[in-house]
């Protein structure tokens, strides 16, 4: 959606469409919207209503009124509009590559990047999960991201120890894509599903979860598929032959997701992609991720490709959707990458190694699932910086303090929880996200070889710069291997730790943060003569960041 600035100019009045989602509308239905955010009413503009007429000529008048992906232009007399519809070729483009730097991305036609720490998963396929209040409570935490299953997949309650778990709606609770049918039976409660059918509810809430999303400057990961990890999941997918009524899907787990072993799946599976990106289309705000963790449960590459072709061909001319590969866990150098694909995520990227074995593709490379290292905040608050500051473009860390009745992110979970999330954590990864917007950071890249540490064992100094301009640099400790545990020397006094920076000649002006209380700890100005120069570390706990510009 075209950005408010560029909607409704100062003195101008504008044209809109009903919100999406949650009531219909034609092409000829328009709201108009005048001065500030005066409402001068609705109608129907091929009516040549003369009230309409009169508040369009009080308000317009230079003829022209932007909606969405829609310009109207008016030709007005004492008793007549005339309005001509066009699409917008430029200005209305989805979420895409920033042109300059594509391992980040452009949204609205400014540099963007993705920094967020999300719900698991349920948001739109759980009915008792309030979205509305879950998306205002990542934006009044100044987060822009969130991933959300289309409902090929859910969960069972007892799903990898998880209380509370999103993606395990209560049973009749669940929705998707494909209608339920008159025949009792589905595995969680309710009827089952006719895969030939789709259920209007489930994109009337899609697209409203999209719409309210938009509205608040989130981006949105629409994930495709999954793959079942234990016959538990695979027990309650519309997809399998107990749960529709359509005579397919009497296969292994396993076999799925491939192009010759589905049971006539596959049609069903790419049916509901055309599906998916035929009701989005008018959206800006969101990207397809075609699976999660495709490297479990027998989903082949060869599938994979398949399901992006199939995205591409459901979209075709200029406006199309990125697509965002899932590739490992960890770390993995993606080889022979596949050209429909613009994002490579990865999950637990801890240390961020996998950015540099990938950075050559110039293609955004994201971390959008943490976990699996305890529930404290301080090691996924290091983790998220770590990567963005080597380089990543996409950060997601996996929130569990979100629930259906908790949406506001308070839910206390239990010390066994796979991962973590807290309203301090989120604070700390928007501090992170303000803090690189400030930078010119499409022009910046890692820069290690400019940034010198003596560090106890685990722990690491990296730097993201632009040459002799600006530098963020970030020291952590007892982060190490994502399958260890922390480090045990993680406080150092004043002095304890030097770094030396190489810079250019000029002045410059550092400043220390502390990233746990969000905060500046230290600034000072300098000149410089050029070569590595000295700076001396204040006192910190686990991690450190500093930022030198030219002054």
């Amino acid at each position: 959606m075209l950005g408010r600035s560029s909607l409704r100019p100062e003195g101008r009045a504008s044209v809109q469409r009903p919100a999406r989602g949650s009531i219909g509308y034609t092409p000829r239905e328009v709201q108009i919207v005048g001065f500030g955010a005066e409402n001068l009413g609705s109608a129907d503009v091929s009516s040549g209503s003369s009230y309409l007429i009169a508040k369009l000529k009080l308000a317009l008048h230079q003829g022209v009124c932007r909606f969405r992906d829609t310009i109207m232009k008016f030709s007005l007399s004492s008793t007549n509009l005339i309005c001509t519809l066009f699409t917008l070729s430029a200005g209305a483009a989805p979420l895409a590559l920033h042109p300059e730097n594509p391992r980040y991305f452009l949204y609205h036609g400014k540099p963007l990047v993705v920094v967020t720490s999300g719900e698991h998963y349920g948001a739109v396929l759980n009915l008792d999960f309030d979205y509305v209040k879950y998306l205002a409570t990542l934006a009044g935490d100044g987060l822009n991201g969130t991933r959300t299953w289309a409902g090929a997949y859910c969960e069972p309650h007892t799903a990898f120890n998880i209380a509370q778990n999103t993606l395990a709606p209560a049973p009749g609770r669940f929705i998707c894509p494909w209608a339920r049918s008159a025949q009792p039976g589905y595995a969680n409660g309710g009827n089952k599903f006719d895969l030939t059918k789709w259920d209007p509810g489930y994109f009337r809430r899609l697209k409203d979860f999209m719409s309210q999303a938009s509205k608040r400057g989130i981006i949105v990961e629409l994930n495709l598929f999954c793959p079942f990890y234990e016959e538990s999941m695979w027990s309650l997918s519309p997809m399998n032959a107990y749960n529709n009524i359509n005579g397919i899907g009497g296969v292994a787990r396993t076999n799925v997701y491939t192009l010759d072993k589905n049971d006539g799946l596959l049609p069903v599976q790419e049916q509901m992609v055309r599906k998916l990106a035929a009701e989005l289309k008018g959206f800006d705000n969101f990207y397809f991720e075609i699976c999660n963790e495709p490297y479990f449960g027998g989903v082949t590459l060869e599938w994979q490709r398949h399901i992006a072709a199939t995205i591409q061909q459901a979209e075709p001319g200029k406006r199309r959707h990125l697509i965002s590969q899932n590739i490992a866990n960890y770390k993995e150098q993606v080889v022979n990458p596949d050209p429909a694909v613009s994002i490579f995520n990865f999950h637990y990227a801890t240390p961020p190694e996998t950015v540099a074995l990938n950075y050559g593709l110039s293609r955004v490379i994201g971390e959008n699932e943490t976990g699996f290292r305890g529930t404290n905040d301080s090691q996924y608050r290091m983790e998220g910086w770590d990567f963005l500051v080597a380089g990543g473009g996409l950060f997601n860390n996996l929130d569990y303090s979100f629930t259906a009745g908790r949406e506001n992110g308070t839910f206390i979970f239990p010390e066994n929880q796979p991962g973590c999330g807290s309203a301090g954590l989120r604070r700390q990864y928007g501090y992170l996200k303000h803090l690189l917007e400030g930078f010119d950071f499409i022009h910046m890249r890692p820069d290690n070889e400019a940034v010198q540490a003596e560090l106890p064992k685990a722990a690491s100094v990296r730097a993201l710069g632009k040459p002799g301009q600006q530098y963020l640099v970030y020291i952590r400790t007892g982060l190490g291997d994502w399958k260890k545990a922390m480090e045990r020397k993680a406080a150092f006094n004043a002095g304890e730790v030097s770094l030396k920076l190489e810079l250019a000649k000029g002045a410059f002006a550092a400043e220390w943060l502390d990233t746990k209380k969000c905060a500046s700890v230290e600034r000072v100005a300098f000149e410089h003569n050029g070569g590595w120069r000295t700076l001396a570390v204040p006192a910190f706990e686990e991690d450190i960041a500093l930022t030198v510009r030219r002054r």
